[in-house]
């Protein structure tokens, strides 16, 4: 049997942004799933894509872009099944950490100048990116005409979501891969690497060139280190 691919999106984008990864998957016979992601809480996240995690069977990689990174350390824990991670792009948080408090750990990140906020009757912020802005800050190298469309279709991040710190994450004990990219302006570079390195990671692509973006603009490289993570595993 061959492993499922569970593939979770982050923030300002949807499940479509994995269109050219899970073609090529798909080519290579492996099942996918893009799983949705509500984007309201960190915990609440991760407990939606676990009860995906809990319908499969057999062994799953589980994969997550962005936000989604920090989705996947919390869904993956308890479940024995899950037998690798891919970090996209991704934050990697610890116990009690939030992807705000690594996003401001370094130096680089121009996210929050970007932002426009939607205030919520519940007291939170829903969080937008300006569609004027999109596409420097999160795809630059994406054509034009894509990112415009992808900036019109964003989700937007709960300041929940942003500011909930992290349960035990799956990364310490479950095998983790890494790729980002070299110009990635929502998570600073040196964050990138710290993560990978913190993780333990089996393997850390960076490429050279790359917006925040690289599912969508390298989807043959992400691919690529999906594969490599699935093989590791038989």
């Amino acid at each position: 049997m061959k492993p499922t691919i569970v593939l979770v999106h982050g923030a300002f984008a949807e499940s479509a942004s994995w269109g050219g990864v899970i073609q090529r998957l798909l080519d290579d016979g492996y099942p996918v799933i893009a799983a949705p992601n509500p984007l309201r809480s960190l915990s609440g996240d991760a407990a939606v894509v676990s009860s995906i995690l809990s319908t499969i069977d057999g062994p799953v990689v589980l994969v997550g872009h962005s936000y989604g990174g920090a989705v996947i350390s919390n869904a993956a824990v308890g479940h024995d099944h899950v037998r690798a991670l891919v970090f996209v792009a991704a934050f990697a948080p610890e116990a009690g950490e939030s992807i705000g408090a690594l996003s401001g750990k370094f130096p680089g990140g121009t996210l929050g100048e970007t932002l426009r906020e939607v205030p919520l009757a519940d007291g939170t912020v829903d969080l937008y990116i300006q569609q004027d802005k999109f596409h420097q800050q999160f795809s630059a190298d994406v054509p034009a005409e894509r990112s415009a469309i992808d900036a019109a279709t964003q989700r937007p991040l709960n300041t929940t979501a942003l500011n909930e710190g992290s349960g035990d994450p799956a990364w310490t004990s479950v095998p983790s891969w890494f790729i980002y990219p070299e110009l990635d302006h929502n998570i600073p570079l040196e964050a990138h690497r710290f993560m990978a390195k913190r993780a333990g990671a089996r393997a850390a692509v960076e490429l050279a060139g790359a917006s925040h973006a690289i599912p969508a603009s390298e989807p043959v490289a992400v691919a690529e280190i999906i594969l490599d993570a699935t093989r590791s595993i038989g």
